[in-house]
């Protein structure tokens, strides 16, 4: 683990799953447009599900907007459904536009959010206004405080973790002993 530290720690404006007070905490910073986030994204289906409540996960956007430029309208998107549909739409999005990389455009976005139950139209509005490019900002910017360079960029309990996360098993063993630590939740 890094000596690098997560800035600012966790806290409730972050879209969190999994138990509060879990022995793991894992934040990754990710782009939906980019290939790299959409293999942690399926790696992390089976981890999570893997640790069950010994992990918290936390998603914080990190849109890489020169080489992926639909990454900040997804973000953003994601952004409108959690604000107008809550954590769980927020989730839901989430799943939908890492499986659908290849998707992105803004019709694509305002029917993922339909199809999540938010109101599209709202959705759509909020794309127009950039509404929540402020919110993706925010991210943004505690990742370059974390020195986050790229996606996806893992912190668990508070730490930057350098280490193999695109073999599930080995990841797992790896976050199993981050527990055994008992490091700091990352808040």
């Amino acid at each position: 683990m890094s000596k690098v530290s997560l800035t600012p720690p966790v806290g409730p404006g972050d879209h969190m799953q999994g138990p509060p007070r879990a022995p793991l905490t894992i934040v990754e910073y990710g782009d939906y447009e980019c290939p790299r986030s959409g293999r942690a994204h399926a790696v992390l289906q089976i981890v999570l599900h893997e640790l069950g409540d010994d992990a918290r996960f936390v998603f914080r956007n990190f849109p890489l907007t020169d080489p992926h430029p639909r990454a900040q309208p997804a973000a953003e998107a994601a952004e409108s459904v959690a604000a107008h549909g809550g954590e769980d739409a927020f989730w839901a999005m989430h799943d939908i536009l890492f499986t659908n990389q290849d998707a992105l455009e803004i019709d694509d976005l305002i029917a993922y959010a339909e199809a999540v139950a938010a109101d599209p139209q709202t959705v759509a509005d909020d794309l127009a206004t950039r509404a929540f490019a402020d919110r993706v900002r925010r991210d943004v910017r505690s990742g370059l405080h974390s020195g986050v360079d790229g996606t996806p960029t893992f912190f668990v309990n508070g730490r930057r973790y350098d280490g193999l996360w695109s073999d599930p098993a080995a990841f797992i063993d790896e976050l199993r002993a981050a527990a055994r630590q008992g490091t700091d939740g990352g808040g």
